[in-house]
């Protein structure tokens, strides 16, 4: 794979707005996750919600966009710098020449389920002020995003579970291999809602307390919010030793089951192979890897059996959603994220709120974050019906 460069990138979540505000919190091992104020379940369930986001509203010009994904986007393109970058990327190739590759799983679909609330109790019609294609279509998303930042490339959202944003990566790079744009920006935003909160319960996967990845007493995920952008682009003079690299991408889909991963952890394995082969990299090689690591007793187990199959027991890793909760469409970018910060900081984050990692692991897991040094992290994402995605980074001069 043709590496391609961070120009510049943005995340919000639990942790924080921004990247300084985010490292701060990894490093400092502060969780966002709190008792959810969201949904009323029937158990002590923790949620990693964006401050005030519901008392934000977009401009007026947007106002048919506006919905809790949207604003969350809207959050996250202005942190960092991004739009400066695009900006001038957009002077350096032109608007059509930049692609657009988000990814979300259930998009603005807390507008519709407000909307069956406000039914016309007599025809059952639901209210004019939903604007469905604005705002639930999975599309809704790329729309908005391409509208703020007047891109024209090619413009598609990617919905595959859990693993949306990490494929976009790999989208971006066919795509400008190709020949078909000169940079991308990928990335995408999840945001709670009554039918992940609800859905994830039914299925019995929902934790008393904060989610607890890799811990002996595990008992279920914890539901985040989350949105990051990156820009991608060839290296250029405008890039320094110290600018992140995507290295290589890998992708798999074993189709094990609907919403169980494959017990031996087989299509993990397969994505990450494919990532190493992708990047020209060893196993060896690797010194960081962000876990998909949700905190469920059947899918931590599976990726540890991947994991230390290929990597064995030396290699640091940890799991973020004990930071932000599990981000689920928006989890590949910001593990991706998190992996670039780890480069830049030359730190490992640890894994607030797991207290005795599970004796049957087999991988060095930490609990605590560490400084020490990072040349590759590998980023891990799996999905729903067996989709399974891992992006390598590195910097420019390693």
């Amino acid at each position: 794979m043709k590496k391609l460069v961070f120009s510049a990138f943005s995340v919000v979540s639990a942790i924080g707005n921004g990247q300084q505000e985010t490292l701060s919190n990894l490093q400092a091992g502060h969780s966002g996750l709190a008792p959810s104020k969201f949904a009323s379940l029937p158990i002590a369930a923790y949620t990693g919600e964006v401050d005030r986001l519901a008392d934000t509203v977009l401009p007026a010009q947007w106002s048919e966009y506006d919905c809790r994904n949207h604003r969350l986007a809207m959050q996250a393109l202005l942190q960092d710098g991004l739009l400066d970058a695009i900006e001038a990327a957009k002077t350096r190739y032109t608007p059509s020449r930049i692609g657009l590759f988000l990814g979300t799983s259930t998009s603005g679909i807390l507008e519709t389920e407000q909307a069956y609330r406000q039914r016309d109790p007599n025809t059952g019609f639901l209210p004019t002020t939903l604007h469905y294609p604005n705002t639930h279509n999975t599309y809704a998303l790329g729309r908005f995003v391409r509208e703020v930042l007047k891109l024209q490339g090619p413009s598609y959202v990617i919905s595959t579970a859990c693993a949306a944003t990490s494929k976009t990566f790999a989208s971006a790079a066919r795509m400008i291999d190709a020949g078909i744009c000169d940079a991308a920006l990928v990335g995408g935003v999840d945001t709670l809602c009554g039918t992940t909160m609800f859905g994830f319960h039914a299925l019995g996967v929902i934790a008393e307390g904060p989610c607890r990845p890799f811990d002996a007493e595990r008992n279920g995920i914890s539901i985040g919010e989350g949105a990051g952008f990156v820009l991608l682009e060839r290296l250029h003079d405008g890039h320094h030793e110290h600018s992140i690299q995507l290295l290589g991408v890998g992708e798999s889909s074993d189709a094990y089951h609907m919403s169980s991963p494959h017990p031996q952890g087989e299509g993990a394995r397969a994505a990450m192979q494919n990532a190493l082969l992708a990047a020209g990299l060893e196993a060896e090689e690797i010194d960081y890897i962000n876990l998909h690591g949700t905190a469920t007793v059947i899918g931590d187990a599976a990726e540890d059996k991947a994991v230390s199959g290929l990597f064995g027991s030396t290699v640091p890793c940890s799991s973020s959603k004990g930071f932000t909760g599990h981000t689920l469409g928006a989890s590949g970018v910001l593990g991706a994220i998190f992996g670039a910060l780890a480069l830049q900081a030359q730190f490992i984050p640890g894994s607030p709120h797991t207290r005795t990692v599970d004796p049957g692991c087999l991988i060095n897991y930490q609990c605590v974050g560490k400084h020490a040094p990072v040349r590759h992290v590998l980023c891990n994402t799996f999905g729903f019906g067996g989709v399974n995605c891992s992006v390598i980074l590195g910097t420019v001069g390693k």
